[in-house]
């Protein structure tokens, strides 16, 4: 049974930062692509970073260049995406999911952004809550 899940979230001040894991069960992470999204109340769903399985390529929204970086820790068997500089606009429940359709995150790049219909293997998100 595949199972999703993110840890991570919390409050923090402008400025601040914070590290978001996804782990995984029923699968393995390594197989896939695997994306971070993110869904602010009111908004719709929207793609932050993706990063490919084993080619190393990394897609990240404008929104967050420059400030999120996303990575594999196989120690700990996940994705992490590190969050710098966090901004209001950042505040949102923040998802992972695997990409069953790509392995590689050149598309993303080249299309300038993620595929919603693309991803499955839903966690539960986590909150990311930045004010002062």
């Amino acid at each position: 049974q595949v199972h999703v899940v993110e840890s991570g979230g919390g409050l923090v001040q402008p400025g601040g930062s914070l590290r978001l894991s996804c782990a995984a069960s029923g699968f393995f992470l390594d197989d896939y692509a695997i994306g971070w999204f993110r869904q602010a109340p009111g908004k719709e769903r929207e793609g932050v970073s993706c990063l490919g399985s084993g080619d190393g390529s990394t897609y990240y929204a404008d929104s967050v260049k420059g400030r999120f970086t996303i990575s594999r820790e196989y120690a700990k068997n996940t994705v992490d995406l590190q969050m710098n500089d966090l901004k209001p606009d950042d505040t949102a429940v923040y998802y992972c999911a695997a990409n069953l359709m790509r392995r590689s995150a050149t598309s993303a790049q080249a299309m300038g952004g993620m595929l919603l219909h693309e991803y499955d293997y839903w966690g539960q998100g986590t909150q990311v809550t930045v004010s002062s």
